[in-house]
């Protein structure tokens, strides 16, 4: 009966892996490239890897993006505008305003500007800056942990 025990116990704890180069959090894996691309061709690189530009839900989310993040390097995340002022996610999960980390004055607004990164000068939280889409940037990839 004990072993029974034992067995439901280890059963009972799983173990969640990231590919190699990814970083674990939570239920997440999230991958912080070093190359740069517009927005457009960021998200195709992370759907290519099999997942897709990192979606950002909660407080803790945003914090684990700011220690992972490299110094000097704007990221794109996976928030996008069709048109000024109306955001939505890559994963098409609705756009929660009071989980926004928006630097001060943004988003502007510029129709110019339908795209998100996470701006490298910025040590707080709040630090997300809509951009030209065209723009230049590294990206964070998500994709869930695999179930071991």
């Amino acid at each position: 009966m004990r072993a029974n025990h034992l067995d439901n116990a280890f059963l009972m704890s799983v173990w969640k892996c990231c590919p190699e180069g990814w970083r674990p959090f939570q239920e997440s894996c999230y991958y912080f490239s070093d190359d740069q691309m517009p927005w457009n061709e960021s998200q195709q690189k992370c759907s290519g890897m099999g997942s897709q530009l990192v979606v950002i839900n909660t407080e803790a989310e945003q914090e684990i993006q700011m220690k992972y993040r490299q110094n000097g390097i704007n990221l794109y995340i996976g928030l996008q505008a069709q048109e000024a002022g109306q955001w939505r996610w890559a994963d098409q999960t609705p756009y929660n305003v009071t989980a926004a980390f928006w630097r001060p004055g943004e988003p502007s607004d510029d129709p110019n500007e339908l795209c998100v990164v996470i701006h490298h000068k910025t040590e707080n939280l709040q630090n997300w800056n809509d951009v030209p889409c065209t723009t230049r940037s590294s990206r964070i990839c998500e994709t869930a942990a695999e179930t071991l």
